[in-house]
């Protein structure tokens, strides 16, 4: 199979378009035919490293969205043909490849009304977005939520999942993504390049840390006492939370049918919406890196890989 090889770490130039071998269902897996990738920002930080135990040539990636060509011992409630979407467990990568070996039970069907580029730019984004917002937070109708970044992919679903829960929705944005956020329900923006949120977004009941780094310090500033700090981005090196009368969590983003299902729902009901899409080719996920890397973008960059 054709694949997008991390051959060490490094810049966008250590990824290589080559060949992999075919993956093989076990049992309790499907293969699935992947049609589309998503690029997160998890993956230009595996590919600068250092990272874990990688091995290369290393496969990233760690969403998809395809078709099952082949079923392993004991799956069935899955066929071949099935359209699918899902994320890889924790720890697994190997989405920028033309198959992909999957455990079943963690992955749900695709529904027609959506593609396969929204299937996959809402799947590990949604998946965190709800751990985050929902089983972390517990965010409740009536409070007030500040989501760092909202014209990111994780903080654009998280804007909309609270709006739908019934919070007050503060966001940081910059002026070109303003009207954006407001479009996904935000109450409140503030432009991070002009305005200080630590003197115009307290007192919130949550705050949501998509940026991390020099930002978590001041996300402490806004939080009323009793309040909840849950974050996905690392902040700076040393750093420890200035208060002890807030609580400081990190989502447990765990991999399953549940969560992907339960997008799925909202999005039928219409409380979500597909984020902005920039496509690439598989062959061109060097130059998706690039946009990630800059962290400027409005939405999700998707892998086109069939």
């Amino acid at each position: 199979m054709k694949a997008m090889l991390l051959m060490g770490h490094g810049g966008p130039e250590m990824l290589r378009y080559g060949e992999a071998p075919d993956p093989i269902a076990g049992a309790g897996e499907v293969v699935v035919d992947v049609h589309a990738a998503s690029v997160n920002a998890a993956d230009y930080q595996v590919r600068l490293g250092p990272h874990g135990n990688i091995r290369f040539p290393h496969i990233l990636g760690r969403d998809f969205s395809g078709v099952v060509s082949a079923i392993g011992e004991g799956v069935a409630d899955l066929a071949v043909g099935d359209a699918v979407f899902g994320v890889t467990e924790q720890g697994t990568e190997g989405c920028y490849a033309e198959k992909i070996a999957i455990k079943a039970a963690i992955i749900a069907k695709k529904p027609a009304r959506i593609s396969h580029a929204e299937a996959v730019s809402m799947a590990l984004t949604s998946l965190t977005a709800l751990w985050a917002i929902e089983d972390t937070a517990k965010l409740q109708s009536g409070e007030t939520i500040l989501i760092q970044g909202g014209a990111g992919g994780v903080a654009g679903l998280a804007i909309q999942f609270a709006k739908h829960i019934g919070a007050k929705v503060i966001t940081t944005a910059s002026s070109k993504n303003q009207a954006y956020v407001r479009g996904l329900g935000a109450d409140q923006v503030v432009d991070y390049a002009k305005e200080d949120f630590t003197r115009i977004a307290a007192p919130c009941d949550v705050v949501f840390d998509t940026v991390g780094g020099k930002v978590r310090a001041g996300c402490y500033a806004v939080l009323k006492t009793g309040g909840r700090l849950v974050f996905i981005s690392p902040t700076l090196e040393g750093f420890k939370p200035p208060r002890h009368d807030v609580e400081t969590l990190r989502p447990n983003v765990v991999r399953d049918r549940k969560h992907l299902e339960r997008m799925l729902t909202l999005l039928d009901h219409g409380a979500l919406t597909p984020p902005p899409i920039v496509r690439y080719k598989l062959a061109d996920a060097a130059e998706a890196h690039r946009v990630s890397e800059g962290r400027h973008l409005q939405g999700k960059l998707v892998l086109e890989v069939r």
